[in-house]
């Protein structure tokens, strides 16, 4: 498969620590990897630097054969969406939220409007489009975010830890859901997460970080094949 975002050689520190320091990972067409790892250990930062929200102290990401630099970072960034745990919807109607982004995205206003309410249909949330967004449930107004992020047709879906805040029954409607869909698109996803029980919901591959490393890459049966269900889940790559 062809690597759609690779990143060589990323680090990123503050004034008090390195938060991460990546040799190198890719991304492939149609690839979704979940990223795992203790918290601390550098997966929201690590996320955020390679959707080009945060600059890397050194390294370079690549999209699509293109290294991101100052003169490209608004047009790569175009080709991204990004979910977060907090939905972080505009104070305005639910199907305001997501012509507002397709707009600001240059979409023309019939065409925001059309590709809005199919894919609020999709995530189940069309009948509500006219209700205010802060008046939304948790799980309706994550399945709104998500809406608004696939209305964008992104070459990469990030996704930082987007069922967290949720309450089982509804966690479990939309991991179902999302994966479906997914799957249908062959949509390009890194996935973080604390919790590996949402793992086989969206992703194939799993990648595991430890004090700001990538420990260990591959198939969820070659990471969750370990034993480390009956020990401590990080002890077998903190060495």
């Amino acid at each position: 498969m062809k690597p759609l975002l690779v990143a060589r050689n990323l680090r990123r520190a503050d004034s008090a620590r390195e938060i991460f320091s990546v040799d190198y990972f890719s991304l492939n067409q149609g690839e979704t990897i979940a990223l795992i790892g203790p918290n601390g250990a550098g997966k929201t930062t690590f996320l955020l630097t390679l959707a080009l929200l945060h600059q890397p102290t050194s390294g370079s990401i690549e999209i699509d054969g293109v290294t991101a630099g100052p003169n490209n970072l608004l047009h790569l960034r175009r080709r991204m969406a990004v979910v977060f745990q907090e939905s972080l919807l505009l104070d305005m109607s639910v199907l305001g939220n997501l012509t507002t982004a397709l707009r600001i995205r240059q979409a023309p206003r019939k065409t925001a409007l059309a590709r809005a309410q199919k894919w609020l249909d999709i995530f189940g949330v069309g009948h509500i489009s006219s209700q205010q967004a802060r008046l939304l449930s948790g799980g309706e107004a994550q399945r709104t975010s998500l809406a608004r992020a696939f209305a964008l047709e992104p070459d990469l879906l990030f996704l930082d830890e987007p069922f967290g805040s949720l309450d089982y029954p509804t966690r479990n409607s939309l991991l179902n859901d999302l994966g479906k869909i997914l799957k249908q698109l062959n949509m390009t996803t890194l996935f973080v997460t604390h919790d590996y029980t949402e793992i086989p919901f969206l992703a194939e591959k799993t990648a595991v970080m430890y004090e700001g490393r990538i420990k260990k890459c591959g198939s969820n049966q070659e990471i969750f094949g370990h034993d480390f269900f009956q020990r401590n889940l990080w002890s077998p790559w903190a060495d």
